[in-house]
């Protein structure tokens, strides 16, 4: 017979539903074998093989983070954080780094915003803080670098090259380059970057999921490559993949995918195929994101619009018939309408998936594309973080239109299957900093009394809890086994000190997490 564990004295919530819970759980192997009142542990005391009190303390279901690069993520805890109040400490810590660095070895960071420094940093400082060594720093958006002279010189691309991603190679008034790459002009220099080995991967992603255990995500949706695939496929063989993850597909790997059969929802209940992954535009922060206007103070700027409305739905049609749903990125105004009207198309000419197409992002929206999501069975996937993180650049950029952005409110309304993420490491996946940011829309760090930005998209504390556990994965097909803590489904589940219902939203951010369950296995406990 397979042990047993009981877990009891405990406030459980098996659907973050408030004012519903249990006081213990039965668990068998890797499946909730019951759940009930406190009548139910004197049942199951003698035949139980483990016993855990938990004394009063609140078990919620495991959270997901519905979009994060985990490979991305898990390097970014060994690079230059170049998130700094200031350009001048990130200019430090490259220098810092270029004199601990071997002659040739490439620097790393990530983090930085322009916005929040009131202008980008040129080539003449990057290369001046590290002369020698190759630096490639991300922006916090992720769609755009930050290059010194030493990483232009191992490229192919100079001040006058034609190149087809010319227009998002940066330049100076004079026409010289300035150390700035955006979007698909990242590869030029990124390529050349050498790849982690595949040992390395796999340790990097190991120990981001303990830090992503001990904030309480017991799952991830994964949006990196084909080396973060291999190195998760490794961690699994091994017995070490501690965190369940779907895998979504990237478009210069579906070829390749379908030519070998795979479809949506292949694998296991540790590591599966989820959705297709298609980008419409830039983002917000290099003001690349495809707007129906002008950018405020820009009028020749509407962004850049990667596919069109017929583009979308040729792919579509492909990806429907070999199994896969899209996930489609779209940010600005003008690439949510268009990804909103290609699923509407698409979904009238070939039926939906049994797995519903999802929006990554939807940061801004038009109120009449809102109400073309009403019955559309479109998964609208958000991060909450964003919002805080933007509004400034945002009320910026698009001025009265922001009445429209982040519209978490109005999107559930409109009754589409609403999850949450982090977009880590563009964010942090600390989910109680965005289940604080989604209730508030303000930082961890604001004074609790600034003025609420747009507070008609707040959100109640049950419906962001849901975006974080229930629904996500309901979004990828695993909707009767997994998010909830009920007879059949999987014991994965997280321990709180306090219950999030009984605080004040300011200590929301504060909640600790004493433990974490996957598969039925604790993967840390307190004592």
């Amino acid at each position: 017979m397979k042990p047993i564990t009981l877990i009891k004295n405990a406030r459980i919530y098996p659907a973050c539903i408030r004012g519903q819970t249990y006081d213990c759980l039965v668990i068998s192997d890797s499946e909730i074998l019951d759940a009930g009142d406190a009548s139910l542990e004197s049942e199951w005391e003698s035949h139980a093989d483990h016993i855990f009190d938990l004394r009063g303390h609140t078990i919620l279901p495991g959270l997901t983070d519905a979009h994060i690069h985990l490979e991305k993520y898990a390097h970014s805890l060994s690079q230059i954080d170049c998130e700094t109040t200031s350009l001048d400490i990130c200019l430090e810590h490259v220098a810092d780094a270029a004199r601990h660095a071997l002659p040739g070895e490439w620097i790393r960071g990530h983090g930085w915003d322009q916005n929040a420094w009131g202008r980008y940093g040129t080539l003449e400082e990057l290369t001046a803080a590290a002369p020698e060594n190759p630096v490639y720093l991300t922006a916090k958006s992720l769609h755009a670098a930050w290059v010194n002279l030493a990483a232009l010189a191992l490229c192919d691309v100079d001040d006058h090259d034609n190149v087809s991603t010319s227009d998002r190679v940066g330049h100076d008034s004079d026409g010289k380059l300035n150390g700035l790459l955006f979007e698909d002009a990242m590869k030029l220099v990124s390529e050349k970057i050498p790849r982690p080995g595949a040992e390395q991967t796999r340790k990097s992603i190991s120990r981001a999921q303990e830090r992503l255990l001990g904030y309480g995500i017991t799952s991830v949706h994964d949006y990196d490559g084909s080396r973060c695939f291999s190195a998760l496929q490794e961690l699994h063989r091994a017995g070490e993949l501690h965190i369940r993850v779907t895998k979504n597909i990237q478009k210069d790997q579906f070829q390749s995918a379908i030519d070998l059969g795979m479809q949506s929802g292949f694998g296991g209940d540790w590591l599966r195929i989820g959705h297709l992954k298609l980008f419409t535009d830039g983002a917000l922060g290099p003001q690349t994101a495809a707007m129906l206007a002008p950018y405020e103070s820009q009028p020749e700027n509407n962004g850049i619009l990667l596919l069109s409305q017929d583009e979308i739905i040729e792919i579509g049609r492909s990806a429907s018939t070999a199994g896969f749903p899209l996930t489609i990125h779209a940010i600005g105004d003008r690439a949510c309408r268009t990804v909103i009207d290609a699923l509407h198309s698409l979904q009238e000419e070939i039926p939906a998936p049994a797995v519903p197409h999802r929006i990554e992002h939807l940061q801004i929206v038009h109120p009449a594309d809102l109400e073309n999501l009403s019955g559309a069975n479109i998964t609208i996937s958000m991060q909450p973080l964003h919002a805080p993180s933007d509004h400034l650049t945002a009320d910026r950029y698009w001025g009265e239109r922001t009445r429209w952005a982040y519209a978490w409110r109005s999107v559930q309304s409109t009754d589409s299957l609403l999850i949450f993420g982090s977009d880590a490491p563009v964010e942090t996946p600390d989910p109680w900093l965005g289940l604080y940011a989604a209730l508030t829309r303000k930082l961890a760090s604001e004074d609790p009394e600034t003025p609420t930005w747009v507070p008609e998209e707040c959100l109640d504390l049950q419906t962001a809890l849901e975006a974080y556990s229930v629904n996500p994965p309901i979004a990828v097909g695993c909707g009767d086994h997994f998010g909830r803590l009920e007879k059949g489904y999987q014991a994965d589940l997280i321990v709180l000190d306090q219950d999030p219902y009984e605080i004040a939203h300011a200590a929301i951010p504060s909640l600790n997490v004493l433990g974490a369950m996957t598969g039925g296995i604790w993967r840390h406990l307190d004592d």
